[in-house]
């Protein structure tokens, strides 16, 4: 029996023979981007690069990556979708927890998450209600400012390193730092489109392992770390307190409501690539207050927001295999991994140029899924300019921060973070401006 045969009811089970590397499988595909945020946040509050605390939030990712799973394929009560819906650390929350983290520390964007997945969790009541505030227009939008929001930050990394004090080391910028993230690249390409089947789905974890073995042989990996780090570790209740900010909770829970709608479509088409059917009312809500649920459970210990991740559902269209069981065994990897110090500090081990080489893919595929759904929006004159007016002002704002130094600090925080301005103006004018032939 191959791995491929179908398994189209989320109900089934393949043997475990099967299931257990289907369950690989799917933790390869969205590793490298689950544990990416992290190290891009513990950046922006200013944690050392490979210190303990980065290590922490890397295990959180894990971890939490691996309960919100469990959520969506076991579920409880209303809770879950029951669906082989993978859940990861999610990229729509980066561009505005790196302004909160920067500005204000992560126990102000930790407790804007918690109070944010709270809210996320309730939208499961009503999201079908607030589906037509996000057609492909406005939804593509949002998922385009995010990708170029953050390119920035890919570059800087593959050059060298985001903080101040690497940027001015007479390293960055250098020949070798480029061939470390070029190597990266090209790996996850090669991969990618000329490998198959495990190896074509696990390319850029593949690629960034690569670039890993350059840069130890130019000499930049350290594993002080991995030998500091314990060999199991409990998750700390609130590390870094609770610290109110409106500003933050209105900008976090903002983006949970993109995050709820991105949800809806990877259940949507989860359904559509396993068993040919529309999902169901019902596992679109329990999709959402799982969405919500792994959010709020994961600020509370240290660990970012939860979403579903859409590349492994392409899994799913690929193998034809919809097995929930097959994701719950995945989910328990996570999970394992996320309580293993170790494995957090080889992760944090990895030299800046490494991780520059896989965000700018992945960054790059945020960017190029925003052009997709836009591609579907009719390009007439009326759209063009929703389109125009909000990604110059919510990109022009990011760029220019000083044009709003006058604004109080709640409302200069979400006016600067790029992607809520372009949200917002974009929802408005969707509404408001008359449809065109």
């Amino acid at each position: 029996m191959s791995l491929t045969e179908n398994y189209s009811d989320s109900a089934s089970t393949p043997p475990l023979g099967q299931a257990v590397p289907l369950g690989i499988q799917h933790v390869l595909a969205m590793f490298a981007s689950n544990v990416t945020p992290s190290i891009i946040i513990a950046g922006a509050a200013g944690l050392a690069f490979g210190g303990a605390e980065q290590i922490y939030l890397i295990q959180m990712a894990m971890l939490f990556a691996g309960i919100a799973t469990l959520f969506q394929t076991i579920g409880f009560g209303p809770v879950g979708s029951r669906l082989p819906i993978m859940q990861g650390t999610s990229f729509a929350f980066v561009s505005v927890l790196f302004v909160i983290a920067k500005t204000q520390g992560l126990g102000v964007a930790l407790t804007a998450c918690l109070i944010g997945g709270i809210i996320h969790f309730f939208l499961g009541s009503i999201i079908g209600k607030i589906r037509f505030l996000f057609p492909p227009l406005v939804s593509g939008l949002v998922i385009l400012t995010i990708g170029l929001y953050l390119i920035p930050v890919a570059i800087k990394y593959a050059a060298g390193g985001a903080a101040k004090f690497q940027m001015e080391a007479a390293s960055y910028g250098s020949l070798m730092h480029w061939t470390v993230a070029g190597s990266v690249i090209v790996v996850s390409f090669i991969l990618k489109f000329w490998g198959k089947g495990l190896v074509s789905s696990a390319a850029l974890l593949i690629g960034l392992i690569a670039g890993y073995l350059v840069a130890w042989l130019f000499g930049m990996v350290n594993f002080a770390g991995v030998g500091k780090a314990g060999l199991i570790a409990i998750p700390n209740f609130m590390p870094y307190g609770f610290e109110f900010s409106l500003g933050a909770v209105i900008a976090v829970t903002l983006i949970c409501i993109v995050s709820a709608i991105e949800t809806v479509g990877d259940t949507s088409g989860t359904t559509k690539a396993g068993a040919g059917r529309d999902a169901t009312d019902e596992e679109i809500a329990g999709a959402t207050y799982a969405d919500g649920l792994g959010t709020a459970v994961a600020a509370v210990f240290g660990g970012l927001p939860n979403t579903s991740f859409s590349q492994n559902v392409g899994i799913i269209g690929m193998t034809g295999i919809m097995s929930r069981h097959v994701v719950t065994i995945a989910g328990l990897i996570l999970i394992a991994c996320g309580l293993l110090p170790k494995i957090g500090a080889i992760v944090a081990s990895m030299p800046m140029p490494v991780l520059g080489g896989g965000v700018i893919v992945m960054f790059g595929m945020v960017v190029a899924a925003g052009m997709n759904m836009l591609s579907e929006v009719k390009m007439n004159r009326r759209n063009m300019m929703i389109i125009a007016v909000s990604l110059a002002v919510g990109l022009g704002l990011n760029l220019e921060q000083s044009a709003v130094q006058y604004l109080p600090g709640v409302i200069k925080t979400m006016a600067v973070s790029g992607l809520l301005p372009t949200a917002l103006i974009a929802i408005i004018l969707n509404q408001v401006l008359p449809e065109e032939d």
